[in-house]
């Protein structure tokens, strides 16, 4: 699972989110796209992962992301500002899409064009429930960032709600599966958003990318 990080890497996590986290905007469309600013990362994963929960847990901001009352309805990436350095970006879930055809058509193309041309987009982390691992619909998602060339990191989620072994088997049969994706970041975080297991490393992870840019 994720590497060990030093006393300074923890710190510089938790200074990074212990400042204000702020709802910026959702975005429908390509055009209303915000400047792009610094470091950007996106979440993504399959519809009830836990991606509100994780936003909430790492900002320590109760209610900052809301999740959706119907799965897999939302279709709007939501823009979120970290501390005035980070721009988060909530992705839409997946998995349960409950719209035409032609619309999820058009979410599609909006999603590869934001993944394909952002400035800044620095890394996705795509959540998996530790419980159920990589399904079909994670695939599609691991082949679209693939395509557009995004580095991306699995973050197994709800992992108190599994016993250690199990969890410990679950991210070594995810990181065998991702090791044959090309944009894929090797290292995997377990976390908790209820327990607050894995919070401090996976801020610290986030943090060192500030550093990239």
């Amino acid at each position: 699972m994720s590497e060990r990080f030093t006393t300074d890497e923890i710190d510089a996590g938790r200074r990074l989110f212990g400042g204000p986290s702020r709802f910026l905007l959702g975005v429908a469309r390509l055009e209303q796209l915000p400047p792009a600013r610094g470091v950007e990362i996106a979440l993504a994963g399959r519809s009830n992962v836990g991606k509100s929960s994780l936003i909430n847990a790492l900002t320590g901001v109760n209610g900052l992301a809301r999740a959706s009352n119907t799965p897999g309805r939302t279709r709007e990436l939501n823009f979120f500002d970290v501390n005035g350095q980070l721009t988060l970006v909530d992705m839409p879930g997946y998995g349960f899409a409950k719209a035409p055809k032609t619309e999820v058509k058009a979410w599609q193309a909006v999603l590869r064009g934001y993944l394909r041309g952002r400035p800044g987009l620095t890394r996705a982390f795509v959540l998996i429930d530790s419980r159920h691992g990589i399904l079909k619909a994670d695939e599609e998602m691991f082949d679209l960032l693939d395509e557009a060339a995004v580095t991306y990191q699995i973050v197994l989620t709800k992992a108190d709600k599994i016993k250690p072994a199990e969890l410990e088997k679950m991210a070594a049969s995810v990181s065998t599966a991702v090791k044959k994706h090309p944009a894929a970041f090797p290292e995997i975080h377990a976390t908790s958003s209820e327990k607050g297991l894995g919070i401090p490393e996976l801020r610290a992870e986030i943090a060192g990318l500030l550093t990239t840019l």
